[in-house]
């Protein structure tokens, strides 16, 4: 759940249970005529004590239940359900027939927090004792009492399937979240490496060769250090993007992303093992370039090929698809790149191959 925050609702749940309490005013009353006794004190103490155990199983079963525990362990139920009986045994014993209303709370509690086959002999154990009390002098049939009891415990039992389907259906839900952030951390974890897994082994050889070139060339090496601080600013500046969320916009993202796309789509991918060799500020372009030829190649070519690239003035995206030319009125998409292309000086070339289709981008 992503709120484990009570609501309003959750809040007054407690509230709306104990009315419930409204049918133990009997024996209240009972025990209140007969105050001056010491079964009337012994029966009150006994009631407020039997409604004050029902309130905290039913809290503590709510509460189970909001940590998508449908059935809590037999230690939990025997702590609550055993004082329970015993104080329904000690209203009987001292307000009589009145005391009897503590029966249906049991049948309800043990409904509430037993497994489905031990709640259903506790209810019938419970209606068979009801009706055999009908034998006892002065109480009268007990139908009523059996009634009640088989009318509140199936209640209940319905509340509980429906909880217990609600309970599973989070319990999917949760689920499906932790395997979704699962999923998310693996594809990251690889973009990752396929962004900074070629850079960094083209960083560290050419660290090695600068240090020896040092005494040899100094000229070579002060160029390869200039090459070096170029890949490892382009590197840092993919890993920000990928980090921020804008892994669209970066060269070796793209490339990642368009290998996975061709291979959904049952085309062969060629793609250069890295983009090292594209200068900073054309990357950007290049990934859009990318983007745009591959989107275009899934969408519209029927290709069985397509292959991309890259040098350090050009990104070129073809197909070996039936050909499609240039359509009469070009795409957003295409637009979007040809005003792109024109803010850094390069420009967009689109021409039919024999077969299939190039998208190319550069600059002079």
């Amino acid at each position: 759940m992503d709120d484990d925050r009570p609501t309003r609702l959750d809040r007054l749940g407690p509230f709306f249970a104990s009315i419930w309490l409204f049918f133990l005013l009997n024996p209240l009353l009972e025990a209140w005529a007969h105050l001056d006794e010491v079964r009337g004190v012994v029966g009150l103490v006994a009631t407020v004590a039997f409604a004050a155990s029902y309130m905290t199983l039913w809290i503590r079963a709510r509460a189970d239940r909001r940590r998508l525990i449908d059935t809590p362990s037999v230690r939990f139920a025997a702590s609550y359900l055993s004082p329970l009986v015993v104080l329904t045994a000690v209203m009987v014993a001292t307000l009589g027939e009145q005391g009897l209303t503590g029966v249906v709370y049991v049948a309800v509690s043990c409904v509430m927090v037993l497994p489905g086959r031990a709640a259903l002999a506790v209810v019938v154990a419970l209606v068979v004792g009801a009706l055999a009390l009908s034998a006892v002098e002065d109480w009268g049939s007990q139908v009523g009492l059996a009634f009640a009891v088989m009318a509140s415990s199936v209640a209940i039992s319905g509340m509980r399937t429906v909880m217990r389907r609600n309970l599973e259906l989070l319990r999917i839900e949760q689920e499906n979240a932790h395997l979704a952030v699962e999923n998310e951390r693996t594809r990251f974890a690889r973009d990752l490496h396929d962004i900074l897994g070629h850079s960094l082994t083209v960083i560290t050889v050419k660290a090695e060769l600068a240090q020896r070139l040092l005494d040899i060339d100094p000229a070579r090496a002060r160029t390869e250090l200039a090459d070096l601080e170029r890949l490892s600013r382009d590197a840092l500046s993919d890993v920000r993007h990928a980090v921020a969320g804008y892994r669209d916009l970066t060269l070796p993202g793209e490339l990642t992303r368009a290998r996975n796309a061709l291979a959904a789509a049952e085309i062969e991918a060629r793609l250069p093992g890295s983009a090292d060799e594209v200068p900073t500020e054309l990357r950007e372009l290049f990934a859009w370039t990318v983007r745009e030829g591959v989107t275009n190649v899934i969408r519209h070519s029927g290709a069985g090929c397509c292959e991309v690239v890259l040098t350090p003035t050009s990104a070129e995206v073809r197909d070996d698809g039936p050909g499609r030319g240039e359509a009469g009125v070009p795409g957003s998409g295409l637009t979007g790149l040809r005003e792109r292309a024109a803010a850094v000086g390069a420009t967009v070339v689109t021409r039919p191959l024999d077969p299939g289709f190039s998208l190319r981008v550069v600059r002079a």
